[in-house]
This record gives C-alpha cells, sequence and structure tokens, in this order.
C-alpha cells in the first residue's frame, strides 16, 4: 500500500500596512524608500516602487529588459530603481531596499571605490543607504515591487 503524504503547510504572510515592517520604521524615517526587484519571465523585468511617506501612495516605474542571469537582473533593477528616485525626486536622501544581497554588495562596493568601471554609478549613489531585506516576508514595500517586476517580465 502506498504511503500517505504528509500535507504541506502554507501559512499566510501577512504585510506590514507601512512599505518597512514596523521594526525597521523607525531607522528609515524621513528618508525616500525605494524598493527595487528583478524577475524573469519571458523577458527580464525591473521594477521601482518609491514611497515618497510612509502612508502615502507609491511611485512605480517597471521596464522589460532583455534575459539575463538573475543577480544581473536584480542588480540592473536596483540601478533602475536609484535612476527613478533621482529623476522623481532630485537631491532627495532615500533608503534603497533589495532581497538581493549580490545587487546591494555590488552598490557598496562601487560607493567605496576609485575604480573606472564604477565611475558612471557614482553620481547614483550619492548620500543613498543601501539595505538588503529578506524577501517574500512582511514587507510590503519588497512585495510589491515583486509583483510589478513579475507583470513586466510577463
Amino acid at each position: 500500500m502506498a504511503r500517505r503524504r504528509k500535507k504541506k503547510i502554507i501559512r499566510p504572510v501577512y504585510l506590514s500596512a507601512d512599505p518597512l515592517p514596523l521594526k525597521l520604521a523607525a531607522q528609515f524615517a524621513g528618508l525616500l524608500q525605494v524598493f527595487s526587484d528583478a524577475s524573469q519571465g519571458r523577458h527580464g523585468g525591473l521594477a521601482a516602487v518609491l514611497f515618497d511617506a510612509p502612508g502615502a501612495e507609491p511611485l512605480i516605474s517597471k521596464r522589460t529588459v532583455a534575459l539575463t542571469g538573475s543577480n544581473e537582473l536584480e542588480f540592473q533593477a536596483a540601478v533602475f530603481a536609484l535612476q527613478e528616485a533621482l529623476r522623481c525626486y532630485p537631491g532627495r536622501p532615500l533608503a534603497l531596499f533589495s532581497d538581493n544581497s549580490n545587487a546591494i554588495e555590488r552598490l557598496k562596493c562601487a560607493q567605496i571605490s576609485a575604480s573606472e568601471a564604477d565611475a558612471a554609478l557614482r553620481p547614483l549613489l550619492g548620500g543613498v543607504t543601501l539595505c538588503w531585506i529578506k524577501g517574500h516576508a512582511t514587507c510590503r514595500g519588497n512585495a510589491l515591487a515583486d509583483r510589478c517586476a513579475v507583470e513586466a517580465a510577463a
């Protein structure tokens, strides 16, 4: 007789009311909160979600790009989000959140590097706080960026 498989328990995810969970909200208060994400589908999809204030409606930008590796798409999404933030809110200090640690580390290296390869990124990174956040967790800003990236990739 065949064994019965245990049912997989699906736990609901309750998103935060504000873009960030309460434990992070105070740390980034007063900053423009920018979330980036990428997705692979028929194409690559990039998304930038900008919150001017915790209770404000987000400004959402999406772009479809050529399909490349996952980490490269995430890096492109982070750069795209920085460009959108500078275009819409010039001179405003911001915090960039990504669920891809590789993209955040590449940008942190570009902030402190003096190499010519990173010269094009330096104007985007002035006054930017870079932060990795756990993907598919309770962060409403990240969940919205993820959904928008999937739409752009379709």
